[in-house]
């Protein structure tokens, strides 16, 4: 019967702590546009920014609206690391590919020996819409966290 006290007691315990973490968000925007004349980056957050501050309320009672304007949001505080683009004059460019998939790894190495955890990753491609459109680009963010101790 102690056992199942202590055991339960336990169990209680650990659901009662909670976790804190720190999160942060890479983007790596690699060109799709052909002849190799588009910009291919990852993008790294160097900041920190209060949403708070850019957010307008609204309720039954009207609204409170943020005095912020658009340009107050952006940041000067970022990395860019250089990526190739997809397309060389002569089309899809794989080693281009392999040379991406080589920086993002040693990015994913560098933050997970930092001690963040990639915890979600989303995509998404904007690409030919038809004739006259020769833009595209393919957007990956990378989501880690960190506990915070």
């Amino acid at each position: 019967m102690k056992k199942l006290i202590f055991i339960a007691a336990l169990l209680v315990s650990n659901f009662a702590i909670s976790q804190s973490y720190d999160y942060k968000i890479v983007t790596s925007v690699e060109s799709v546009v052909p002849g190799g004349l588009g910009r291919s980056r990852i993008i790294e957050n160097g900041g920190n920014v209060d949403y708070t501050q850019f957010t307008t309320t609204r309720s039954k009672d009207g609204k409170e609206k943020t005095t912020k304007d658009r340009s107050d949001v952006k940041i000067d505080d970022l990395k860019e690391s250089t990526l190739v683009n997809f397309y060389s004059l002569v089309g899809i460019n794989f080693q281009n590919i392999a040379s991406n998939d080589a920086m993002m790894t040693s990015l994913l190495r560098k933050y997970n020996k930092d001690g963040w955890e990639l915890v979600h990753i989303t995509s998404a491609v904007e690409s030919d819409a038809g004739k006259g459109d020769g833009d595209g680009i393919f957007i990956t963010r990378f989501y880690f966290r960190k506990e915070i101790k």
